[in-house]
């Protein structure tokens, strides 16, 4: 018997990255996936993984970039399935802008972090509120980052974005918990596909980020990151939420001393 043996999980971004190794690990654990991807080719082919590997995958096109799409998801999910037990809100468009200095950050870059950071977040969990307030269970993860948490410079959209979320995730916890939902975030430090593109356009970024890890590497999507979503995911961690998890190799205890030079 899995960990998650008949139990409905939607995951957002699951195309690629973090949310691939979440997904992959959740249908090995007998979980029905729903692969919730803004590109349908990475999406289609991430379902077809989780069928061979166990419990199921769909794809659904979603664009986190309109939150109605978000919503539109997961209440597909609820009425395809009868319910959504675990909700793992991981998707954001890393790359779609260049670091630059808090003073050049426009409101058109502001808002676009915002709403798919955020509000996108923020739609989903409420649209999966129904449908875990009825079962009396649910499990909300969101992958939050550590450059909110450090203040990293040149991204201070997405740190606010993040941090946003953060707070959110606290709250619902403290409001929804008596009715057997938790809440719970992860700030990864993980060797994704945005972070090797980030390391071909600043490649000084990576000894300075391999020394601020005890560990001395990033971690792997699926068998560093995504074994601490399954526990979040479980009955193991039923008497837990409101927590935010750093599962980094121990990056955030120092900090991270890499400043980049931005352009005025």
């Amino acid at each position: 018997m899995g960990m998650l043996n008949n139990r409905v999980a939607l995951i957002t971004g699951a195309g690629a990255g973090i949310g691939r190794g979440i997904a992959r690990r959740f249908a090995g654990e007998g979980a029905m996936v729903i692969v919730a991807e803004y590109n349908p080719e990475t999406g289609r082919q991430v379902a077809a993984e989780l069928a061979e590997i166990g419990g199921g995958g769909m794809f659904l096109p979603t664009d986190i970039s309109q939150p109605d799409t978000v919503t539109a998801a997961v209440q597909h999910t609820v009425s395809e399935f009868g319910g959504l037990d675990i909700l793992v809100n991981n998707a954001y468009p890393t790359m779609k802008y260049q670091p630059a200095r808090l003073e050049n950050i426009d409101d058109e870059r502001l808002e676009d972090s915002l709403t798919a950071g955020f509000q996108a977040v923020a739609a989903a969990m409420k649209a999966a509120f129904p449908a875990m307030k009825t079962a009396r269970h649910g499990r909300i993860i969101n992958i939050c980052s550590l450059n909110g948490i450090n203040a990293h410079m040149g991204t201070a959209d997405y740190n606010a974005s993040k941090e946003a979320v953060r707070s959110y995730t606290r709250t619902a916890a403290r409001e929804w918990a008596a009715l057997g939902i938790t809440a719970n975030i992860i700030c990864p430090g993980a060797a994704t596909t945005p972070y090797h593109t980030l390391m071909e356009l600043h490649p000084q970024m990576a000894a300075e980020l391999a020394k601020s890890s005890p560990m001395g590497r990033m971690g792997d999507p699926e068998q560093d990151i995504a074994p601490v979503a399954l526990f979040l995911a479980s009955d193991w961690s039923r008497y837990m939420t409101g927590n935010t998890l750093y599962v980094d190799g121990g990056g955030h205890i120092n900090g991270v001393p890499w400043a980049p030079q931005l352009p005025e």
